[in-house]
């Protein structure tokens, strides 16, 4: 379990990369933290592209980050997102990047903190939010 201080990091970290959010067609700025097992924190951004398939996730530009670091051991990541970046509502992680966490994430332990501020939050395991997730253990 995360400790209150380091979620509100997470949070307050999440928050001030919608700063650095490309958005130019849909306006939906997405900031993520990504907490290692080193307890080194990865920053990431949605960056979007006028083909739309390239585009790039805010959650999984902090973990591909990370894993181009040698970093493949994570603790949890908090998300926050919303139009023009005022935070209203949960942004929760797409399915490609659900299935990007169970690649590197225990999904038992892998914890995800939804935020709209550093007051108002909730956390959920990966298995929560992909149940029956598929992942290198069903390759074993």
């Amino acid at each position: 379990m995360l400790q209150k201080e380091t979620i509100i990091d997470l949070i307050q970290t999440a928050i001030e990369q919608l700063n650095y959010s490309y958005t130019p067609y849909s306006n939906f700025k997405v900031g993520a933290a990504l907490l290692g097992k080193n307890n080194k924190i990865y920053t990431g951004c949605n960056i979007e592209n006028a083909a739309y398939t390239p585009t790039n996730c805010a959650e999984r530009t902090a973990f591909f980050k990370a894993v181009s670091e040698g970093v493949r051991d994570f603790q949890a990541i908090c998300v926050v997102g919303g139009k023009d970046g005022i935070l209203t509502e949960y942004a929760a992680p797409c399915g490609v990047c659900r299935q990007v966490m169970m690649e590197f994430c225990n999904p038992d332990e892998f914890q995800i903190i939804l935020a709209t501020s550093t007051e108002q939050y909730e956390i959920f395991t990966l298995s929560e939010l992909m149940p029956m997730g598929f992942g290198p253990g069903n390759l074993a």
